[in-house]
This record gives structure tokens, C-alpha cells and sequence, in this order.
């Protein structure tokens, strides 16, 4: 259980990162089209932030503890952070990038859950990457990629 166990907290400082990239591009977007895309990267972050409270639940429920700091989270996570703020139009491609790293993670969590028979821990990432292929598909349409 270990190895699921350090694996559900690689993800949490993915989703961390993942997170705050799209907060910081919420805050700080400028160009054609505000409006709707304060809005997106809005709801992008508040759906990532009311994930990462349930996968530190979920990490509690497997006798560990959660990450507690924000350098043990970004130390964890395999997305980098942004060093700056990048133009309108690379927000969008980094964002897409840090989702399919989040997407990797989860579908190794749920390789390594069934292996270890945590089915609950399997269950609840299996509903995290129907989450993150609709976030896959609506940065790709956002972007005017198929």
C-alpha cells in the first residue's frame, strides 16, 4: 500500500501545481476575450481545488498524512512552475501540458490501486480521469484543436 500511498501524493502536488497555474492565469489573463476566459480558468481551478481536498482525504483514509506544506507539494509534483507570467496565448498549451501530467499520475494511481486492491482509493481516480479528459477536451476546443 505504500506504493499507492506515495503515488496519491505525487498526484496531489501535481493537481497543487496544476491548480495554481490556473489560478495565477485567472488572475493575471489580459487580451481578447477576458471575460470568458477569466471565467474558464476560474472554473478550472475551483474543479481542481475541490479535488485536492479529497485526495488528501483519501491519502488520511490509507493511514498517511497528507503533503503540509507548499514546498513538499511543489517538491512532489512532476509539472513545474510557471517562473513567470506567459503570454495569453501559452496559458492555454501550458495548462493543456500540466493536465496530461495529471492524467499520467492518475493513470498510474489506478494501475497501482488495483494491484493493491484499494478500490475505493481505484474508484475515485477512475472519476478523476473522466475529469481530466473533459478538462483535455475543453483546453484542445479552447486552443481550436480537434
Amino acid at each position: 500500500m505504500e506504493e499507492v500511498v506515495n503515488k496519491a501524493k505525487v498526484l496531489l502536488g501535481n493537481m497543487f501545481v496544476l491548480y495554481m497555474k490556473a489560478h495565477a492565469y485567472h488572475w493575471n489573463y489580459i487580451g481578447d476575450n477576458f471575460p470568458q476566459y477569466h471565467t474558464f480558468f476560474g472554473e478550472f481551478y475551483e474543479s481542481v481545488h475541490d479535488e485536492l481536498d479529497v485526495v488528501a482525504e483519501h491519502i488520511r483514509a490509507m493511514d498517511s498524512f497528507a503533503p503540509p506544506s507548499m514546498s513538499r507539494l511543489i517538491e512532489l509534483s512532476e509539472i513545474k512552475e510557471d517562473p513567470q507570467i506567459p503570454k495569453p496565448d501559452k496559458m492555454f498549451q501550458n495548462l493543456y501540458d500540466a493536465n496530461e501530467e495529471v492524467l499520467a499520475c492518475l493513470n498510474e494511481c489506478y494501475e497501482l490501486s488495483g494491484r493493491e486492491k484499494a478500490w475505493g482509493w481505484q474508484n475515485y481516480v477512475q472519476d478523476l480521469i473522466t475529469a481530466h479528459r473533459k478538462h483535455r477536451w475543453m483546453l484542445k476546443a479552447t486552443m481550436g484543436q480537434k
